[in-house]
């Protein structure tokens, strides 16, 4: 929660309203960055559960699961907020950071990932497909690709993971 209200702070010196959706939200991942995805373009398209612009954030650490055809490099908050860039499908004016604060997202060299209004067409344009990516949990592939990883290395703390969505 320390991270949270730090993040909201921050947040509201920039003019932002934040607000905190919890320090615990679990499950699998990608179903998380859906989650998340849907109240983004609720708070773009209604103002509801806050108008823009505003920074909706959380905490928590999810799980994936990893099937049969899993067989890719990723973390769980590449892997979330992958699952919540395909949900919010390129809509403008919302843009999510996720990552963990100890600077490694699993077992990868990234804290996490950033996803923009064009990450799925710049995916594509790379000749990636988003939704096979993500089938294979290769999560990491696709943000490397495209230069939006989030590489701090260690940072000898951890508080949580760190999940900010940007509406405007």
């Amino acid at each position: 929660m320390t991270a949270l209200h730090a993040a909201a702070e921050a947040a509201r010196g920039l003019g932002l309203t934040p607000l905190i959706l919890g320090d615990a939200l679990e499950g699998e991942a990608r179903g998380l960055g859906l989650a998340l995805a849907g109240m983004a373009l609720s708070a773009r398209a209604h103002g509801q559960p806050l108008p823009a612009p505003c920074v909706l954030l959380s905490g928590g650490e999810t799980t994936v699961t990893i099937g049969a055809e899993g067989h890719g490099r990723g973390g769980r908050n590449s892997e979330s907020l992958l699952g919540c860039a395909m949900a919010l499908a390129g809509a403008s004016g919302i843009w999510a950071l996720m990552g963990d604060t100890d600077g490694i997202d699993g077992s990868e060299d990234n804290a996490g990932a950033i996803a923009t209004p064009d990450t799925l067409a710049r995916s594509r344009a790379a000749g990636m497909d988003p939704r096979a990516v993500l089938a294979r949990h290769d999560s990491y592939a696709l943000f490397a690709a495209l230069g939006d990883l989030v590489v701090t290395g260690p940072t000898l703390t951890n508080v949580n993971d760190l999940r900010v969505i940007l509406i405007t």
